[in-house]
Order: C-alpha cells, then sequence, then structure tokens
C-alpha cells in the first residue's frame, strides 16, 4: 500500500519593511505616519545612536551602523540586514535621518527588498537640506534669488564652475573641504563677499550657525570648531537670517535644565521648556510608597461606599493614584463616587481623575493650591449638605491649610495618609558632578521638599546656576539652603514656572545684545562670587 507523501510546510511569510524619514534630530518633526509605524514596529533598525530614543520599549533595536565586529556598515551589508530581519516575517522600521530618498542609502535597501519579493513602502521624513536651513533662519530663495542647488561634497570631484551662477548652493558634507570649495566658487567668479552660512547638528538644541563669507569661511569655521554632520548655505539669502533667525534666538536655547522631579509628573513641564528651546533633565528626589498603616485607607475606602462622606477632596496626581490603587483592590471602579461630590486642588489634578472617567465638580478658578482651594470651598450647610463629612485622601508630609480651613466652614474631615513621600535614592555620579559644577544652566523647584531633597541627594547647585522657585515658601525654603533665587512664579504653576524663566532668559539675552557681548548661557559664565553658605 502506497503512504501518503508528507504535507509540506507553507513557508513562513515575509515581513514588511517601512522606510521612515526621522528628519534632521529634531524628534518632534516626525509625521504622524511615522510615529504609528515606530509604534507598531516588530524590529527598528536604526542608523544613528540618538534614533533609539525614538523606539519605544518592546521593540527590539538593531543597530544598522555598525557590525558586530564594530566596523561600519557599507551599503550593501545594511541592505542584507534589513532583508534577514524581514525574512523572518517581523515588521521592520528601518529608520532613516532626514528623508529616505534623499542623499540616504534608503533607496538600496529598498532595492534589495524588492528583489527578495519583501513588500516595503516609503515615509517621508523632513530632508536636512531644506530643515536645517529653516531652523538657522536661512531662506533657501526669495523673491530676488529663486534658484538653489543642492551640491553633495564629501569626496567627490566637483567642477565649481558649474554651479557659481546658482543664486543659492545648499552642500553637503562640506565641512572636511569648505576650504577648497569656497576657493573654487571665487576662482569661478563667486564674490568672495557671498554669504555663507555653516550650520552643525541642526534642528537639536546643540545647533550651531557661523555666518561669514566665502573668503573667511574656512577660518572662521575651523575657529568655531565646526564638525559634521553640517549644511553649508552659500548666496545672498543668507543676510535674511539676521532678521528670521527664530530658534536659536529662543530664550532659553540650549539651556540645560534640571527638573527634581520624575519624568512622568514633568512630561508637560518638559515640552513646555522645549518650546523655549531648553533641554530639561528629570532628577526624582522623592519616591511615593504605600502608607505604613493600610488600615486607615481601608476604612475610609468602605466608608465611601457607605455614604459617609459628601465630598472627596484630591490635593494631588499621586493621591489619584493611590485612591485608584486601592478600589482596585477592592474590585471597585469609578461608580463608587456616584453620589459624591470631587474637588481637585490644580488643574493638573483634575485631569488625572479625568482619566477615571469622572469630572471634578470644585477646581479653584484663582490659586492652585489649598489655600487656593480653601477660598473657594462652600460653607457646610445644614439644609443643603446631608452629610457633613470630607474624606482627604494625601501625603503623609502635606500641610495643614486644607484640614484647617475646611474644619472653619463647619466640614468634618478624615485625613487620612494616602502615601508616603520619602527621599529618592541619589542621582548618577555625572548628574551630581554636573548639579555641583554648574553644569546645569537652572533648576526648577516646584516644592519644598524638591529643595531639601535634591541638596540632600545631590548637594548644593553651582553659584552660576539660575533657580527658578514655583511659590514664596519654595523659595524661602531654597534661600535657607543658601540658594540665590533667581525667579519666582507668579502663581504655584508648573507652566508659569517655565513662562518665568523663559522671560528672566529673555530679559537676560536682550542685556548681552545691548552690551555688545555674545550671548553666553550660565553654564558658560562663571561669576566670581559664590551662593551664600
Amino acid at each position: 500500500m502506497k503512504q501518503d507523501p508528507a504535507p509540506k510546510r507553507s513557508p513562513k511569510p515575509l515581513g514588511h519593511v517601512s522606510f521612515v524619514g526621522t528628519g534632521p534630530g529634531d524628534a518632534s518633526l516626525l509625521t504622524v505616519r511615522a510615529a504609528e509605524l515606530i509604534a507598531e514596529a516588530d524590529v527598528a533598525i536604526i542608523e544613528q545612536p540618538e534614533q533609539a530614543a525614538l523606539v519605544p520599549e518592546g521593540v527590539e533595536v538593531v543597530d544598522g551602523g555598525v557590525g558586530e565586529d564594530g566596523t561600519a556598515l557599507t551599503h550593501a551589508a545594511r541592505a542584507r540586514l534589513v532583508v534577514r530581519h524581514a525574512k523572518t516575517g517581523a515588521h521592520v522600521v528601518r529608520l532613516v535621518s532626514g528623508d529616505p530618498f534623499t542623499y540616504a542609502t534608503a533607496p538600496e535597501e529598498a532595492a534589495a527588498c524588492a528583489k527578495a519579493g519583501i513588500a516595503f513602502e516609503i515615509v517621508p521624513g523632513v530632508s536636512s537640506v531644506t530643515g536645517v536651513p529653516a531652523y538657522a533662519g536661512v531662506p533657501l530663495t526669495n523673491k530676488a534669488h529663486r534658484q538653489y542647488r543642492v551640491v553633495s561634497v564629501g569626496d567627490a570631484t566637483i567642477t565649481w564652475a558649474d554651479h557659481a551662477g546658482t543664486d543659492t548652493l545648499v552642500l553637503l558634507s562640506a565641512v572636511a573641504r569648505i576650504g577648497e570649495a569656497a576657493a573654487g566658487l571665487i576662482e569661478a567668479g563667486r564674490s568672495p563677499e557671498t554669504p555663507v552660512a555653516m550650520t552643525r547638528v541642526g534642528t537639536t538644541t546643540e545647533q550651531t550657525t557661523v555666518v561669514s563669507t566665502l573668503a573667511d569661511i574656512a577660518v572662521d569655521a575651523k575657529a568655531a570648531a565646526m564638525t559634521s554632520p553640517a549644511i553649508t548655505v552659500v548666496g545672498e539669502v543668507v543676510a535674511m537670517r539676521e532678521a528670521l533667525s527664530w530658534f536659536e534666538t529662543k530664550p532659553l536655547y540650549g539651556w540645560r535644565v534640571l527638573v527634581p522631579r520624575t519624568k512622568e509628573q514633568s512630561a508637560g513641564l518638559a515640552a513646555r521648556l522645549r518650546s523655549y528651546g531648553a533641554v530639561s533633565e528629570e532628577v526624582p528626589t522623592i519616591s511615593v510608597e504605600p502608607p505604613r498603616n493600610p488600615q486607615q485607607m481601608d476604612k475610609a475606602v468602605r466608608g465611601l461606599v457607605e455614604g459617609r462622606y459628601e465630598w472627596v477632596a484630591f490635593t494631588s496626581a499621586n493621591a489619584v493614584k493611590a485612591v485608584r490603587e486601592k478600589f482596585e483592590e477592592y474590585g471597585l471602579d469609578a461608580r463608587a463616587f456616584s453620589g459624591l461630590k470631587i474637588a481637585a486642588v490644580g488643574e493638573k489634578t483634575a485631569e488625572a481623575i479625568s482619566t477615571w472617567g469622572i469630572r471634578a465638580d470644585l477646581v479653584p478658578s484663582g490659586e492652585q493650591s489649598a489655600r487656593g482651594l480653601v477660598e473657594e470651598w462652600p460653607p457646610f450647610d445644614e439644609l443643603l449638605d446631608p452629610i457633613n463629612r470630607v474624606f482627604l485622601p494625601r501625603a503623609d508630609i502635606a500641610t495643614e491649610t486644607l484640614v484647617a480651613g475646611l474644619q472653619e466652614l463647619g466640614w468634618e474631615v478624615d485625613d487620612v495618609t494616602a502615601y508616603r513621600t520619602v527621599r529618592a535614592a541619589p542621582p548618577p555620579a555625572p548628574t551630581r558632578e554636573a548639579i555641583k559644577t554648574g553644569k546645569f544652566d537652572a533648576v526648577l523647584f516646584t516644592s519644598s521638599s524638591t529643595v531639601r531633597n535634591l541638596v540632600g541627594i545631590a548637594g548644593k547647585p553651582h553659584a552660576s546656576t539660575i533657580i527658578a522657585c514655583i511659590g514664596p515658601a519654595t523659595a524661602q525654603t531654597a534661600e535657607e539652603h543658601g540658594l540665590r533665587v533667581d525667579v519666582l512664579a507668579e502663581q504655584p504653576s508648573a507652566d508659569v514656572l517655565a513662562d518665568a524663566l523663559a522671560e528672566f532668559g529673555a530679559a537676560r539675552r536682550l542685556a548681552f545684545l545691548e552690551a555688545g557681548e555674545p550671548v553666553l548661557k550660565p553654564s558658560q559664565k562663571k561669576p566670581s562670587s559664590r551662593r551664600k553658605a
């Protein structure tokens, strides 16, 4: 009897490759489609180390810049790497600096995918050809100069006479040969006084632009220690930079700002600082832990379910999180708040409550603090309020302002420790050294505890560092620790604090310009006197 042949195994389906342009450097220049694909990727193949920061956790990151032996990959080797990962059935996202089809290796890699029968797509990105000059405030054309040409210098042999007559030239990979390029253009008839702008690491907060002429650019670029990657623009349009420079003139441009909070707590503040040109670095100074005795919270939550309270007052997002975790422990959800009134000390806390599907009934319209909440809290009325008790879950180190204020209004308060705040572990040694030696341009203190804890775990900031405080109490604590307070927010809000620092930076920048001096960051100009001890 003839046996049936063994069934053939279906070949493993091929994966898919997305060639995604990441722009010149600023992560916020990613397209919506690029962000979607990066989030959906199984494997991300990068070409620059900083691109790893664009990849979410859970996605395998493969270095496409160097091989396992540490040598730089050739274009062909990188193409084989892309194909090999796609053949595993994975969705491969190949992150390409700038635009995938503009002066990049992506076309060769895409051709290799096509040859292997692997589906692919191209997601355009902002090209450094246009993006970097735009961030430098240099248009490539205007009404008087309508032509521009891109010349990739590198190791190529360039006949500069072919390009000298073009209104604007955009030179790529020209740093090492800028003297030769300038001499070639002058010899071909271009005026030695033709303006030139060379911008390195464009669109990042390390962006630096040197403005010169064809006659002097080689010397000026060397004096400024210009290095690749850089984009060089040659032409009369460079003169417009004086009026159009918008990025490098931001009030906190290039400032390194220390925020003594966790990344989760300071996400909005980081975005605000970034809008002013600063880079924020978070150093957690406190760690949130459960209360030593959870019975108090257990009793309060049971009382909440049984109708013991008229109000629940949240004074922080951490308090919201603590109550939510306790609810989950008991199998409860937001419906347990039915019939209760909810108060939030400020907009940030109200936002944390809203993620639970609940809208706060009371949020201070003025000062967003315990005092501001008390000022707008309605007094207890026996006719209108069936219950006179308030549930107040908060930190173990909270002040008594809210409790005392509510009691004066006739309310009984169950002041419950929902979480404890303890001092965090010290930051890494390089961060501590940067704090003490003035490598940070500013520190933003958002509470008295952040002052005490930062000094405790990392030491006092250097005398040159700008100290910004969210309110008078925080400022007083800073002064008690020997720090000179330079900036004080008009309202106790992190966003207002960032705005106040930006105003300080703008005034400081103007003072430099009016004095005819180069604009230096605080970390670049060390005062002779130190802070008071």
